[in-house]
């Protein structure tokens, strides 16, 4: 698995770690055995955080859903889901008797995780539907939510390590899901927004986001023409291609977050198909990734 490295930037640099200009590390794409994950470097300098986000490398599913598929509800055996959680748990250092996770349906809800929520979704019934997002104050109950192009959304409150992680889809994001997370930690937890630290993580990349016109309208009217004009860009045949990172890092910015604490990890899911599933790319015949973030375990 060692040979299997990330395209990013300008698609023709290939690396395990993904730099930024100034050549700080952004995202690094691990193995532990077969199982791929990837890691934030600016969530690793807090110690009180677990983190990291799947590929579909490393698990048991089969045919579409090769391998590490972490959805119950796309098909596959429900005993291969689960073991492949036991997989990435392990290289996680977390326990997937303590995960959360809800139904998610590309809304702006945010649900406010208690110790008593710990298992919902993996060692109880998913009884949390309709939220996209999960906070939490409390330690050792990792926060898990899912992807395949969307964009994840990792929060944490330095000051009174609150955590939050969110599911930003194209509705997500134009409903501007960063600010609806950061709100809710401010209520909840009296979290300040220059004490936040923010990562984007893998996701489709601009290139590869082709929209129609009433979607890329949807920007239009969500965003002023300045910053429109930096997502947005339309084509011959009149789609557009959208840029979700900047919108996503928009949000983040309207939020309070400080520009020097909002990091993107400039992975396309896309791009990398062969280490991600990507919606786009597999026209639907994929299984789920999953973001995973935990404080104080």
């Amino acid at each position: 698995m060692k040979d299997i490295q990330l395209k990013y930037k300008d698609k023709n640099q290939v690396s395990n770690i993904v730099y930024n200009a100034e050549g700080q590390k952004e995202g690094e794409l691990h193995f532990d055995g077969d199982v791929g994950y990837v890691t934030f470097p600016v969530l690793e300098e807090q110690s009180y955080i677990k983190h990291g986000f799947s590929t579909r490398l490393g698990g048991v599913s089969k045919e579409h859903l090769s391998s590490m598929n972490l959805s119950f509800s796309r098909g596959d055996e429900e005993e291969n889901v689960r073991e492949n959680y036991r997989r990435i748990c392990k290289v996680l250092h977390v326990n997937p008797e303590d995960l959360v996770f809800s139904d998610q349906v590309h809304d702006t809800k945010i649900y406010v995780v208690k110790e008593e929520d710990g298992g919902k979704g993996y060692r109880y019934p998913r009884e949390l539907e309709g939220f996209d997002g999960l906070i939490t104050n409390c330690d050792n109950i990792p926060l898990v939510t899912y992807y395949a192009d969307c964009v994840p959304l990792y929060f944490i409150d330095t000051k009174n390590k609150a955590i939050g992680l969110s599911h930003s889809g194209w509705r997500g994001t134009v409903n501007k899901m960063a600010l609806h997370t950061v709100e809710a930690m401010t209520k909840e937890f009296g979290s300040n927004a220059e004490d936040i630290i923010a990562v984007i993580g893998p996701s489709i990349c601009r290139d590869c986001y082709e929209v129609s016109e009433d979607v890329a309208v949807e920007f239009m009217r969500a965003y002023s023409k300045e910053i429109a004009d930096t997502l947005l860009e339309k084509k011959a045949d009149g789609k557009y291609q959208l840029d979700l990172w900047l919108a996503n890092k928009a949000n983040c910015i309207e939020a309070g977050i400080k520009r020097e604490n909002i990091t993107n990890s400039n992975i396309c899911t896309c791009c990398n198909h062969e280490i991600f599933f990507s919606h786009r790319a597999s026209k639907g015949m994929r299984g789920n990734l999953a973001a995973f973030l935990a404080k104080e375990y």
